[in-house]
């Protein structure tokens, strides 16, 4: 993971880093090459509530309802910010201009040696490596900062082709598939389960070589 330049805090001991339990101040900035992973804010409010109100996005993740309005994007900041979602959560932004693509995040898992990562981003914005390249930063800041994590798991919906090249591109492997409920749709809809495990992780250092 040498191509992504990550920027997590290192004064504070390894046991202090992004315990699952602490609020979201826990959660560093991250640089990538294109991208600046951040906290969400208000600022962002108006361009999440335009990339989330649509279907082809909120039908492709579990818990984002659709209609998406302004009041959802206010509450999901807010949410956020006091660290009630129970997520490492970060809003997807460009480095040279600052403008929102979308969101990702980390949940721990009940055993919390497994983290799972969530990712989606606004159409527009789609088909340019961004999810990838978020992804690639966000793993490598899970593995290096939570000494106590072996894997990290992803699911997509087995029709999302997309997802499921960058959740391949980030050497996770095929473990199972499954129903999870979809609150845009109001239902249960079929995943794929994946798995990236530290040892996996540490021989694929190098990101752009899988790109």
């Amino acid at each position: 993971m040498q191509g992504e330049l990550l920027r997590a805090s290192q004064s504070r001991p390894p046991e202090e880093r992004l315990r699952p339990d602490r609020s979201r101040s826990d959660c560093p900035v991250l640089l990538s090459q294109r991208l600046v992973l951040r906290a969400p804010h208000e600022e962002d409010i108006d361009a999440l509530a335009h990339l989330a109100n649509n279907a082809n996005v909120a039908t492709m993740v579990s818990r984002m309802p659709h209609p998406y309005t302004a009041k959802d994007a206010a509450d999901f900041v807010r949410r956020a910010k006091i660290g009630e979602i129970g997520k490492c959560v970060y809003a997807i932004t460009r480095g040279d201009n600052g403008a929102f693509l979308g969101c990702c995040a980390l949940e721990p898992h009940q055993d919390e040696r497994t983290l799972e990562i969530g990712y989606w981003l606004g159409e527009p914005h789609w088909n340019r490596g961004y999810a990838t390249e978020a992804a690639h930063v966000l793993i490598d800041m899970a593995f290096r900062t939570r000494n106590h994590v072996d894997y990290i798991d992803a699911r997509c919906r087995v029709t999302n082709i997309p997802s499921k090249r960058v959740i391949q591109k980030c050497g996770f492997q095929f473990q199972g598939s499954g129903m999870i409920d979809c609150m845009a749709l109001g239902g249960m809809v079929a995943v794929e389960w994946f798995r990236l495990d530290r040892k996996t992780w540490m021989s694929l250092r190098s990101w752009g070589e899988m790109r």
